[in-house]
């Protein structure tokens, strides 16, 4: 008795019959069960029949797929594969064209199903397929139904591509060469040359050389899409799998003719289901072309070839203007050479080539700092002597930058991976402009440059500006802009400020798509953890900070330290020497009660900017700070050494006053918090153990080897 799990209640229908309503059972042969279905309609030689899906895809039913049968499934009894593809090898070969045709259109849609395939492989129908095809005597429509049933054959990879004869290849080419050919027979010629190109390189080579690339992008300009399709198809196969120097070629034509701009014009006004599949090939196109930029990117810097030597000494002579270097000593040569790599924003600036030995992004962040100070020298020139110039820690370093945006800007176009089978984001401005990469990083080093000087960053900052360099690239290329004069005012009107809004306008989204208790969490929170920012800032104080009183009397700015009391009621100050970096508390002869501040001043309101108005810098307005006592007669004026400690003491004050804090500092801070909280609440902790107390802390290596000497760094 079959188990209830085995038995799937089908429909089988036959033309001319009253279908049949059975109970399949799994464990009973195939054979059985097609004997039992032709008892039941008094059919004879069971062995001649077989069963098939009679909706959709109507693959026949066999011993390895059966178990796909569900139940409600509707079968349809019909002619065994094994019958099929002897009935339809010998209707190929009929006398009657209309039978030959009818057999060979029969055959284009059976020939989808393996099963069907392998029976009639073995009988070397394929071949007899091939030789229609040699032959070329047949009508346009009996050759079209002849190359879409071999097709079919050759798809399910039962016959290797690599059998045919040269004479096949040369007949399928000749179809997509000739002017006045069919158009179906075309679009299906450009199919299996796409198939052949893909099995093998020899095969490449075959192809290649049957079909030009002009014939082939002649393709591309006619008004027929399926062609247009499989031309690109086609296009994209040989790019692929052609060696380092073909594709090359490749590329030098599709650049010469400005086809890349052709064919994504051209191809933009596809619809459908069409423009779907050519928007992967203009993916493909892009990726494959980028993609030659890879043997650079993983190349490291050869300390030994003078001609990696020479670029990056002509990198170094095109921002610095020197004196005849032959005249000087070797010593002299030497310092000289360090101090100008050190200006350039080099790290290892007695050998600059130790900075591009790393890969990715290698050889490729010499190709671009080069391509970028030969292509636009004064931009170059500008933008190195601007920072080399200045002494106050916000020196933006170009080497360092342009090594770390080459990597950005690899990672975004994806430069070295492999176009996926369904990819399809590809960058409108890949078609209208040559060498982007290089371009690109033209545009976005100074954008780099703009930034920094927008955050006031230094060099701790580094990470923090690259992450929004990215950003700023990212956000630009996915608005999908096809030039570059429209990557460039889209990216430059993207600035730091802007970057922020957007940040905050997307976590307020977020906040406002989070579930109601995960919101009512959060505003549970927040007392709690401001209270804890509070007192970070009032510890902050208590350590106290050195800052400088600006004075234009002075040739050196007049050194004072600041620091509240550990009860939090006064505050100490007094003038200290440089040297002295955490003076005590008793040293510091001055002090404020703090029940005597009536006020926080900031920016230009404070009395010591209001003196010098007109005569600060931004900079410096940014960092000023003042705090009123004693009926707002008297001040005591701050200028931040960075905005770090300027919104640590602003927001220290306001605690101090009673108010809120408001500086931009403690915002990031409670968010960052919030969402470190949140998650740890709603962390699934069930039955996991958490000590009361912190984790012994290890004891120390026995040596330190293993830290990064910065010695050679700082020569």
């Amino acid at each position: 008795m079959p188990q209830q799990k085995d038995i799937v209640k089908i429909a089988i229908q036959m033309p001319g019959a009253y279908p049949q309503l059975i109970q399949l059972d799994q464990k009973k042969p195939l054979s059985a069960v097609i004997k039992e279905v032709c008892d039941g309609w008094n059919l004879p030689g069971p062995d001649n029949y077989a069963l098939q899906y009679a909706d959709g895809v109507q693959t026949y039913i066999t011993e390895s797929n059966r178990l796909d049968i569900k139940n409600g499934c509707i079968l349809r009894l019909t002619k065994a594969p094994g019958r099929c593809a002897e009935d339809l090898y010998k209707g190929i070969q009929s006398s009657d064209s209309g039978v030959r045709c009818d057999s060979l259109k029969e055959l284009a849609s059976v020939s989808t199903d393996v099963t069907f395939a392998q029976e009639f492989i073995s009988r070397d129908g394929h071949l007899l397929l091939v030789k229609i095809v040699e032959d070329s005597h047949e009508t346009a429509v009996i050759m079209t139904h002849t190359l879409t049933g071999f097709m079919e054959l050759m798809d399910h990879g039962i016959v290797s591509w690599e059998n045919l004869s040269s004479i096949f290849i040369k007949k399928i080419a000749s179809f997509v060469n000739g002017k006045s050919s069919d158009a179906s027979i075309q679009q299906v010629s450009l199919d299996i040359l796409e198939s052949m190109v893909l099995s093998s390189h020899s095969l490449f080579l075959q192809v290649k050389h049957e079909v030009t690339m002009e014939r082939l992008i002649a393709h591309l300009q006619v008004t027929n899409q399926q062609i247009q399709t499989k031309a690109m198809a086609l296009l994209m196969a040989l790019l692929q799998t052609a060696g380092d120097s073909d594709r090359q070629e490749m590329f030098e034509f599709l650049n010469k003719k400005n086809l890349r701009q052709y064919i994504y014009k051209n191809i933009i006004h596809s619809s459908g289901s069409v423009q779907d599949e050519m928007a992967h090939y203009l993916y493909v196109l892009q990726s494959v072309t980028l993609n030659h930029l890879e043997p650079r990117m993983k190349t490291p810097l050869d300390c030994y070839s003078q001609e990696q030597r020479d670029i990056l000494h002509g990198l170094r002579q095109a921002a610095f203007e020197t004196e005849s270097e032959n005249s000087l000593s070797h010593e002299r040569r030497r310092s000289l050479c360090a101090k100008e790599f050190k200006k350039l924003g080099f790290s290892n600036n007695s050998n600059p080539g130790q900075d591009l030995v790393r890969t990715p992004p290698g050889l490729l962040a010499l190709d671009t700092m080069f391509y970028f100070a030969a292509r636009y020298p004064d931009a170059y020139s500008r933008f190195v002597l601007e920072n080399s110039s200045r002494e106050d820690k916000h020196e933006c370093p170009f080497a360092r930058s342009s090594i770390q945006l080459t990597l950005i800007l690899c990672e975004i176009l994806r430069i070295g991976e492999p176009p996926s089978e369904t990819g399809s984001n590809y960058h409108p401005i890949f078609f209208s402009q040559d060498r982007l990469m290089e371009e690109l990083f033209c545009v976005c080093i100074q954008l780099l440059n703009k930034t920094w000087k927008e955050m006031r960053a230094t060099q701790e900052d580094f990470d923090k500006v690259m992450q929004v360099v990215r950003e700023q690239i990212t956000r630009t290329l996915s608005s999908k802009p096809t030039s570059l004069e429209l990557f460039k005012n889209k990216v430059n009107a993207l600035n730091y400020s802007e970057i922020l809004k957007l940040r905050q306008t997307e976590r307020l989204h977020q906040e406002e798509t989070l579930a109601p208790p995960v919101l009512e969490l959060k505003e549970r929170l927040k007392p709690e953890l401001l209270e804890l920012i509070r007192q970070q800032r009032l510890n902050r104080l208590c350590q106290g900070t050195m800052f400088r009183q600006i004075s234009s009397r002075r040739r050196q700015d007049k050194l004072w330290y600041c620091r509240l009391s550990p009860n939090h009621k006064m505050l100490h100050y007094g003038d200290v020497e440089e040297d002295m970096e955490n003076p005590p508390i008793e040293t510091l002869q001055k002090q404020i009660p703090v029940a005597d501040i009536k006020g926080l001043l900031t920016g230009k309101d404070c009395p010591h900017m209001k003196e010098n108005k007109g005569k600060q810098t931004k900079e410096v307005l940014d960092l000023a700070f003042s705090i009123t006592y004693d009926v707002e007669e008297y001040s005591l004026n701050f200028i931040a050494p960075s905005r770090t400690d300027f919104c640590l003491w602003t927001d220290g004050l306001s605690v101090l006053l009673g108010r809120e804090m408001s500086s931009e500092s403690m915002r990031s801070e409670l968010e960052i918090l919030l969402s470190m909280e949140i998650k740890l609440r709603l962390l699934d902790l069930e039955n996991v153990p958490i000590p009361d107390s912190a984790p012994v802390v290890p004891k120390p290596p026995s040596n330190y080897n293993f830290c990064y000497d910065f010695s050679q760094t700082e020569q």
